[in-house]
């Protein structure tokens, strides 16, 4: 794991509407190497989905468009791309998995077919051979009878095999990095353990690197190896999945923590902890610290917003009150 794969570098990806400017990623910068699986989590809103689509060039113009940062894919910048090349890098080096597959999957094409024109894409195979590896792929993902499977419409499934077949489409062309974005909305808790599972073994298997977009603690807990919290579409923390979890240190990500039953910051309580308010608007976010209308912690300096500090046990939160030892 140490070969640096994905080197995002000040990401800045706006919104321009009539009522203002929506930083919907500011300033946002992480790496993800080799092997790895990097989780992103945080509440609805705060930016997570549009940090992928932002490293995909996804995003709508207008009224998106990313205004500044670097994002380095072998070294590479994919921002300095033509669409041309990144349409090469799409599907074919890194491929995503997007979190509703009903409506990532077209309803009148058969699903064998919608895999085989990925592979036709990225390789130079006949259509017959790309629907041999399409059986093979669902196969390979743990769909029964994958032979008569490949002629099915997405409506024949069940969520959890249309997840699959997302999953076995991101597969198709052994990408280097998959990017999942929310894998398991919507599906029970079962077919949920059953879909992290199988991302866990073809991860082992294929030698992909993972960027897991959830706002569920319990599967960042059980997939990633570094995690990455944002709120109002900044990196408020960002330490290994073990230290993040024993001692959580920005008051948002503790609230997270508080407000679910089972994990270690929760243990003990008679009742789970709600984190006050809500999300604020992009449109008119608050000086200074942007958790701070939210915050119990909140002091004077926290009318200035802090930067994302490193600490001494590796972690960077972005925290007035782990600023130059400073405690409250």
């Amino acid at each position: 794991m140490s070969d640096l794969l994905l080197d995002v570098r000040d990401l800045q990806t706006y919104f321009f509407t009539d009522r203002g400017i929506a930083k919907a990623v500011d300033h946002v910068s992480f790496q993800l190497y080799q092997g790895q699986t990097l989780g992103i989590v945080g509440e609805s809103g705060c930016g997570k989905s549009v940090t992928a689509l932002s490293i995909m060039r996804l995003i709508p113009a207008p009224p998106g468009r990313i205004v500044g940062g670097e994002i380095l894919f072998e070294a590479q910048n994919l921002l300095s791309l033509s669409e041309d090349a990144m349409r090469t890098i799409r599907g074919g080096k890194i491929a995503m998995i997007f979190q509703e597959p009903m409506t990532a999957l077209n309803p009148v094409f058969r699903v064998g077919d919608q895999i085989a024109e990925v592979i036709q894409t990225h390789r130079k195979v006949g259509k017959k051979q790309a629907l041999e590896q399409v059986v093979e792929l669902l196969q390979r993902v743990g769909i029964a009878s994958p032979e008569s499977r490949v002629n099915d419409y997405p409506h024949q499934m069940s969520g959890g095999m249309r997840q699959r077949v997302l999953i076995a489409m991101a597969l198709a062309c052994r990408p280097r990095l998959i990017i999942a974005d929310e894998p398991t909305t919507a599906l029970d808790v079962t077919i949920q353990a059953q879909i992290l599972e199988l991302m866990r073994q073809l991860k082992e298997t294929s030698g992909a690197s993972i960027l897991l977009i959830t706002h569920n603690l319990g599967v960042i807990a059980e997939t990633a190896q570094q995690v990455v919290v944002m709120y109002a579409g900044r990196i408020v923390e960002e330490a290994d999945v073990f230290d993040l979890f024993e001692q959580p240190l920005h008051p948002y990500t503790q609230g997270l923590m508080l407000s679910i039953p089972g994990l270690p910051a929760a243990r003990g309580q008679k009742r789970l902890a709600a984190i006050p308010g809500v999300v604020p608007n992009l449109l008119a976010l608050p000086a200074g610290c942007k958790f701070s209308d939210r915050c119990s912690h909140v002091f004077e300096r926290c009318k200035e917003e802090p930067d994302l500090l490193p600490t001494a046990d590796g972690h960077r939160v972005r925290c007035w009150l782990h600023a130059d030892g400073l405690r409250r």
